[in-house]
């Protein structure tokens, strides 16, 4: 009994120190794979940064990290110092390299309804009526929920579908239906509903217009959309939950 007793706790003991050295091993290997590896400093987020936000208030949502240099993208930030005053132009992800070409000047994120497109992006325009984008709420920097709705097809047999398809996706400009570029500066806005409710002509001329940056395949998706069927945007800023039930039709309106 005792034999058996002291066996256990050998076995015991034997897999404490199995478990120790595993996570030493583990916690050395990224060292381990770097050390015959050319490296290059630079900062890499490690908390979501919304669009907007200055280079100034980072904080610890980055972190400069050893990466290899094949790795490196061309514009990498690899000192703050010389960011200055400027802001994110997209929301950062956790994991993304932080770069230069995505950090633009402030005036260039609000100033006169326009903001920078990120490098990799595609600007799509679209005209909606006032319903349809927050009641004329909206200004260039802001990020938006994109609602895609189709309608029955007769020959596929497919019912009416609806799905909050694309989140947190930056609107690059504002417009009134005359074209006249919004920057929600002026009084007038504040007292009239939103920067695009402003021109009290706008819903009789043919609704609003409102640019998007987005990915080649989203802009298909969109595009498609506005065509043969109809869009929503939501206001959803970086701080709202990105949830959907998935493609709702009829059937699951009410479960």
């Amino acid at each position: 009994m005792k034999a058996r007793l002291l066996g256990g706790i050998a076995a015991l003991v034997v897999a404490i120190i199995g478990t120790v050295m595993l996570v030493f091993y583990v916690q050395g290997a990224d060292k381990r794979a770097l050390a015959n590896t050319e490296t290059e400093d630079v900062y890499v987020v490690q908390k979501e940064i919304p669009a907007g936000t200055s280079a100034a208030e980072f904080g610890d949502s980055v972190i400069k990290k050893s990466v290899p240099k094949s790795a490196v993208a061309s514009d990498s930030v690899s000192s703050l110092a010389g960011l200055g005053s400027k802001v994110s132009s997209i929301e950062f992800i956790p994991g993304e390299q932080l770069l230069a070409s995505r950090l633009v000047d402030r005036d260039a994120l609000v100033g006169r309804g326009r903001v920078e497109v990120p490098t990799g992006l595609q600007e799509i325009t679209l005209k909606l009526p006032i319903e349809r984008v927050v009641g004329g709420k909206l200004i260039a920097g802001d990020t938006v929920g994109v609602m895609l709705s189709v309608k029955e097809h007769e020959k596929s047999n497919s019912p009416d579908q609806t799905q909050l398809t694309f989140h947190k996706v930056l609107v690059t400009a504002v417009q009134d239906a005359m074209g006249t570029v919004s920057d929600g500066s002026s009084s007038e806005s504040e007292n009239s509903g939103g920067p695009l409710n402003a021109n009290k002509n706008s819903g009789q001329n043919g609704g609003y217009l409102v640019t998007l940056a987005r990915p080649d395949v989203d802009v298909e998706k969109i595009v498609y959309a506005a065509e043969f069927g109809t869009i929503y945007l939501s206001k959803e800023p970086s701080e709202a939950s990105e949830g959907t039930s998935g493609v709702l039709d009829r059937g699951r309106l009410f479960k």
